[in-house]
């Protein structure tokens, strides 16, 4: 058995290529029975977020996985030349990669808090789904106590900050201060909720909440003493507010270059701001030919994180050593799990080999004193011993490392012990 990650994320794709491979609440449960009927697939798993789309799968050993998995994404996003934005890990560097995101080191924003319940929901689904059993389901129940003493341990989530509050913060840059603006959010999602939090706390007079489900915006605005506007009717205020920023899960665009024409004039040309950090996009990129009017979407907030990151380097370098010494952890479990019950299945092997022998030629030995029986034990049990040296040591040598698994293989088949004891 082998596992593996294969995935794109923000470092290593636009947001106009990862939208197009991204996995819903809708598609998931599908996409995760595809993925699992997979050639060699034993368990799968699904991680869809704004910045990555991952796949971790357990599979056969004699499977080629990257291909495989390569496919999976393309044809899922009907997609070509996806190959030079993806990276793949095996082994020991997928557990740390998993143990990596889960603690959020490897987010746009370090010590952001959404994507380990991302990953939770992802795994929750996978449960769901009957995907994951065995060595996945073993190494993601880890990466979340590992992503909680992360938390415990160093200060990387004081100050959490967040895509929403990267938007936020970048609309200050923008404004200068946000006191008196007026404020639109298209989607009534956690992503939009947390923006609505952050700029109520730095100023902004008036949060308007707008939601394909209307209890839902309700529900939102209520939270933070804002208002509600039908659905149908947004776009027809949009030149009432001074900042857009839209997270909504519909699969198309919202604003149109000829909805913002409108609003700039109704505006007498007072500029506008818009962020869509929603995935796939809310925001048409032809609105930015519009004068006036400022569209950044989730890549641009980048710059934000940037800041954000210089002052979290030491904390991540110390979460950095927990992950670490995570991995080695659960690979030090891993590898007395897998390699006692192989011992202890050789040293019965051959010592059913000694015995049937000893029995078969007792009778062309004569008569043998207690000295002699003793004798011939000894012989024979050193010799077994001696055998089972070698191959003892390369078991625990082997076992719980990338790759190991092959000689274990080998050895297995060179002594004929049960596939059952792996």
């Amino acid at each position: 058995m082998k596992f593996s990650i294969t995935g794109l994320n923000h470092r290593t794709a636009p947001v106009e290529l990862r939208e197009r491979v991204a996995f819903d609440h809708r598609t998931m449960p599908k996409a995760l029975k595809e993925l699992k009927r997979s050639p060699g697939v034993l368990e799968a798993l699904i991680l869809s977020t704004c910045n990555r789309v991952e796949l971790a799968v357990t599979a056969e050993d004699d499977c080629d996985l990257n291909a495989s998995l390569e496919r999976f994404l393309a044809d899922s996003g009907k997609v070509e030349g996806l190959a030079q934005h993806l990276y793949y890990f095996e082994g020991f560097e997928a557990i740390r990669h998993v143990f990596r995101v889960a603690a959020s080191l490897d987010s746009m924003v370090v010590g952001e808090p959404q994507i380990l319940g991302q990953l939770k929901s992802a795994y929750a689904v996978a449960k769901t789904e009957g995907a994951v059993n065995g060595f996945l389901e073993t190494v993601l129940t880890r990466a979340f106590s590992v992503a909680k003493r992360v938390r415990s341990e160093t200060e990387i989530g004081q100050s959490a900050v967040s895509i929403s509050f990267a938007a936020v913060e970048l609309a200050r840059d923008i404004f200068g201060s946000l006191k008196g603006k007026r404020v639109m959010i298209i989607g009534a999602g956690k992503m939009s909720e947390l923006a609505a939090r952050h700029l109520r706390r730095t100023g902004a007079s008036e949060v308007f909440v707008t939601n394909r489900t209307q209890d839902r915006a309700e529900e939102m605005a209520k939270l933070f003493g804002g208002t509600t506007i039908a659905y149908d009717r947004f776009r027809s205020a949009l030149h009432d507010v001074d900042i857009v920023i839209t997270s909504s899960g519909a699969p198309h665009y919202l604003i149109h270059r000829d909805d913002m024409r409108r609003a700039i004039e109704a505006r007498r040309n007072r500029p506008m701001f818009l962020i869509d950090i929603a995935v796939p996009r809310n925001i048409d990129p032809a609105v930015n030919e519009v004068d006036n009017v400022f569209l950044y979407d989730i890549d641009d907030l980048q710059r934000v994180v940037e800041t954000n990151l210089k002052g979290r380097l030491k904390e991540a370098e110390h979460a950095e050593e927990i992950i670490t010494e995570e991995v080695e952890r659960l690979m030090e479990r891993l590898k007395a799990r897998d390699a006692a019950p192989m011992i202890v299945s050789l040293q019965e092997q051959l010592e059913q080999i000694r015995q049937g022998e000893f029995e078969r030629i007792r009778g062309k030995l004569g008569s043998l004193t207690p000295q002699q029986e003793q004798a011939v034990e000894a012989l024979t049990r050193g010799i077994i011993n001696k055998i089972a040296h070698g191959p003892i040591s390369e078991i625990r040598k082997s076992a719980g490392h990338p790759g190991g698994i092959h000689v274990m293989d080998i050895i297995r088949k060179i002594f004929r012990l049960e596939n059952g004891d792996r």
